[in-house]
């Protein structure tokens, strides 16, 4: 019976979240495994049509059609492609930034599932979001320089 609070007498191990489910429960295993087809037919897609040709079946970049500069999310797309096709030297001139910046980033969001799966609670350091954020606006800039050796081509 349940109290003046309108609590159920038993106590649950874990908060309940409106809108979020707890543990390995058919719906997180739905969302996993349609997060997975969609990565996967991402990458297919990246794999099978490369946006280093002008008239591939990729829209125009905002960035590049004002401002006439390349942008770092299209020289992410291009090192994930060059990526997928197994050319790391290619991938490494399209976003020298991100392809450090990958490893770093996929090693602490692990880390980060790790410690959840585990119940306890942790949170990206708001310096470090703000160090990456302004790196990565600095790096737009610098990679648009004429002259410098990794201007997109």
């Amino acid at each position: 019976m349940a109290g003046q609070s309108g609590r159920s007498p038993v106590p649950h191990a874990e908060p309940h979240h409106s809108g979020c489910s707890h543990g390995p429960g058919p719906r997180n295993k739905v969302h996993a495994v349609a997060l997975a087809a969609l990565l996967g037919g991402g990458c297919l897609y990246l794999w099978a049509f490369s946006p280093h040709d002008s008239s591939s079946v990729y829209p125009i970049c905002p960035t590049k059609l004002l401002t006439g500069l390349d942008c770092p999310g299209c020289g992410a797309l291009r090192m994930g492609h060059d990526l997928l096709r197994g050319d790391l030297v290619a991938a490494a001139h399209d976003n020298a930034f991100l392809l450090g910046l990958a490893p770093v980033l996929l090693g602490y969001g692990g880390w980060l599932a790790w410690q959840r799966s585990r119940g306890r609670a942790t949170r990206v350091p708001w310096r470090a979001v703000i160090a990456i954020t302004a790196l990565a606006i600095i790096w737009g800039i610098v990679r648009n320089i004429p002259g410098f050796p990794l201007v997109p081509g």
